[in-house]
């Protein structure tokens, strides 16, 4: 056991109080969300990953303090988070979707019931009391590291879909604050266990900060393009002349009444101009109707020899485009 002088006795208390209100601002900054889930009854694309996970780290931080002589203010917090984490996953449990009940219940047995209890009886084996403690650091050290490593799941869908809507700034803000606070508190008690682990605590809060004002102007990815259709009127002036060439299809000699595709030529079309990168001009062409029994008599007077009139060609009418905006 490290002896501290009195002014590092009151640096250390110093720091351990304000590591409890910040910590405490820690467990509470996902309120906003929790109240969120509350009133939409759903938790959407929360998960419960993060908080099962910090709740075993409570519970192992506790075990430890009480082991070691002197961590009275790692108790106290960490007996208050045990308290918050339960809410929140109780929230969870009666709100998320059932395979996410079944997960989440899950890890609570595997993780703090089962884990936690072995954990307990390894160490309780253990005769030596200095050895107790060093097994039990350095498990709370894994522990605390895969605590602050767990965001990363939530850093991956802020990256996909583009959105912060699912990591609040508040609990990076206070993640870091909380990382250089009990850094320093565990300096002054000569506690590498404390210390340590919050060091990476340090550097994931800055990347979830950074991560958020890169991506806090952002638009969630669409699910679909919308599609929307706008009419368009070309002007006269420039298509009057313009003609566009219906072939009728013959089979026999005699005409087709049926569904036909008529050929136009793209390169006599006039040009819509439209602003839109995404838009898609279709031109919809206004033709004379001729009938089926017109068309038949016509194959019939030519192939018996009969002069018939000349076929006119039909016109596009003006003003009869259409521009599809997809």
């Amino acid at each position: 056991m490290a002896f501290l002088n009195m002014e590092q006795q009151t640096w250390a208390f110093t720091f351990g109080i304000l590591g409890n209100i910040i910590s405490l601002m820690v467990f509470l900054s996902p309120l906003p969300t929790f109240y969120r889930v509350y009133r939409k009854k759903s938790t959407e694309g929360f998960q419960s990953t993060p908080y099962v996970v910090t709740l075993f780290s409570c519970m192992l931080w506790i075990f430890y303090a009480l082991l070691k002589s002197g961590a009275e203010l790692l108790v106290t917090i960490n007996g208050v988070g045990c308290v918050i984490e339960t809410v929140y996953l109780g929230m969870y449990l009666v709100y998320a979707p059932k395979a996410a009940r079944v997960l989440t219940a899950k890890m609570l047995l595997g993780l703090n019931v089962g884990v936690f209890g072995l954990v307990a009886l390894v160490t309780m084996v253990l005769s030596n009391a200095g050895l107790r403690v060093h097994v039990l650091g350095w498990i709370c050290v894994s522990v605390a590291l895969s605590v602050f490593a767990a965001p990363l799941s939530i850093m991956r869908q802020v990256i996909r879909t583009k959105s912060v809507e699912f990591m609040p700034i508040s609990l990076s803000f206070f993640l870091v604050l909380s990382a250089v606070i009990w850094f320093a508190y565990g300096a002054l008690k000569k506690d590498v266990f404390v210390a340590a682990p919050n060091v990476l605590g340090f550097v994931f809060g800055v990347a979830q900060m950074a991560l958020y004002m890169a991506y806090r102007n952002k638009k969630p990815a669409a699910a679909a393009a919308v599609v929307l259709v706008e009419e368009v009127k070309l002007p006269a002036a420039e298509h009057a002349s313009k003609e566009v060439v219906a072939a009728v299809a013959h089979e026999g000699g005699r005409a087709s009444c049926g569904a036909e595709v008529h050929p136009i030529d793209i390169d006599t079309l006039p040009v819509v101009e439209v602003h839109d990168p995404q838009a898609v001009v279709v031109i919809d062409v206004d033709v004379e109707p001729t009938t089926c029994a017109a068309a038949a008599a016509g194959a019939d007077d030519r192939a018996a020899g009969v002069p018939t009139a000349p076929e006119q060609q039909p016109a596009m009418k003006p003003d009869m485009a259409i521009a599809v905006e997809a």
